[in-house]
């Protein structure tokens, strides 16, 4: 039995690794904070054994130096944390369509941490933002993510100088679309809130000395959420497209 192949193996499987498990680490759905860190090594390192046999004639023979070694390691690197951080991004705008609402309805106040990002944040947005999770499983999105893990390969091939122009040109129109989407998505709360403010400024004016925004803030309440219910369908279908498209720039075709 020959075993002289074994370096090359392990060469390879360490480059595959490297760039999935960074990527993994950033994904959104994939890479949450919630799921357990050996759940996620453990599902990379399988990944990265599942891709071994379909991408391994992209890379180069083991080389001698161990300086090159390095090199292609730190390249394999930067390419998983480019494009798991561009994703990541795409699924900001929950968030900010999130705490838009909540500010809208008059629950800006109220904080809870978000198990999605490990941060505090507004109820709306941890409720949107675990919604949208559970949903981009539901709807199979997921798959995706893997697929663009698998054409990373196509794109950017072993070797490779990143693009660094072109990537933060890219992470910056992800970033502009983010808040331009979170917008778009809490628009209708948008609308709500000036309407309703506007009424009761007029109200504050028609009866003075009444209390008008203390006696109103539970029917904001009351409405902000009728409203939510009303059009979370409508949201999350929007969100659902909004992410689908962005992560198509990077499926091979």
């Amino acid at each position: 039995m020959q075993i002289s192949f074994l370096p090359d193996a392990a060469f390879v499987f360490l480059l595959i690794f490297a760039r999935v498990g960074t990527m993994l680490m950033l994904m959104p759905a994939l890479g949450e904070t919630s799921f357990p860190t050996r759940l996620r090594l453990v599902f990379a390192l399988a990944l990265a054994l599942v891709l071994y046999p379909v991408v391994f004639s992209e890379f180069p023979a083991l080389p001698p130096a161990l300086g090159t070694v390095l090199t292609l390691l730190i390249g394999e690197m930067l390419i998983g944390f480019m494009i798991g951080l561009i994703t990541r991004m795409i699924t900001f705008c929950i968030q900010v369509a999130g705490s838009t609402i909540a500010f809208q309805v008059g629950l800006g106040f109220a904080q809870n941490v978000d198990p999605t990002q490990g941060v505090q944040g507004a109820l709306f947005s941890s409720f949107l933002s675990m919604l949208g999770i559970t949903l981009i499983f539901v709807t199979d999105l997921h798959y995706l993510l893997i697929a663009a893990i698998r054409d990373s390969y196509i794109l950017f091939r072993p070797g490779t100088v990143l693009p660094v122009e072109d990537a933060a040109q890219l992470a910056i129109m992800t970033f502009a679309g983010t808040f331009r989407v979170g917008v778009q998505i809490a628009a209708p709360f948008i609308a709500f809130g000036l309407i309703f403010y506007l009424g009761l400024g007029v109200l504050s004016r028609l009866m003075p000395q009444i209390q008008i925004f203390f006696i109103a803030m539970p029917a904001n309440i009351l409405l902000g959420f009728l409203l939510l219910a009303v059009l979370i369908g409508g949201m999350m279908g929007w969100y659902l497209d909004h992410v689908g498209k962005s992560i198509m720039p990077f499926i091979a075709r």
